[in-house]
């Protein structure tokens, strides 16, 4: 059996040394490297979702696109958004390239029952809001109490 000593400062560095390689390694790749990496696969479309005691307002901002270029649709509890971004220019050198682009789906779980006969979208400038209006039966009611 072999003992060695052990020296923290030493052991630490390499620790260190190994770390910065990971990061490097992983996030620091060239904008055209990481691109054609994750290019291929489907973006998680990012939103903003809210709630009122009649509605609930989903929000997603889709720069560049027209209403024709994405879909909705509901499954039973299940509201899906997706579409696609437009790629990048060709025959161009960038010199920062950090906007996505590519296929885009976001799926949500509806807690809550709607009323899909009149869910409405809009979109105005890149900007789509969902509206999907609660049903009677999960909208909150005052009971006036009386007194006598």
């Amino acid at each position: 059996m072999t003992v060695s000593r052990f020296y923290p400062r030493r052991d630490v560095m390499s620790l260190r040394d190994a770390m910065d390689r990971l990061f490097e390694e992983s996030l620091a790749r060239p904008a055209r490297e990481w691109d054609d990496r994750t290019s291929a696969r489907e973006s998680r479309l990012p939103l903003d979702v809210y709630t009122t005691s009649e509605e609930i307002v989903i929000l997603a901002s889709l720069p560049g696109l027209t209403p024709d270029e994405v879909d909705i649709s509901i499954e039973g509890d299940a509201l899906t958004i997706s579409g696609e971004l437009r790629g990048p220019l060709e025959n161009v050198d960038y010199v920062f390239q950090e906007r996505s682009f590519g296929r885009f789906s976001r799926t949500l779980t509806l807690n809550v029952p709607v009323d899909v006969e009149r869910v409405e979208a809009s979109f105005e400038n890149g900007v789509l809001t969902v509206v999907l209006p609660k049903s009677e039966r999960d909208r909150p009611r005052v009971i006036k109490v009386e007194g006598r």
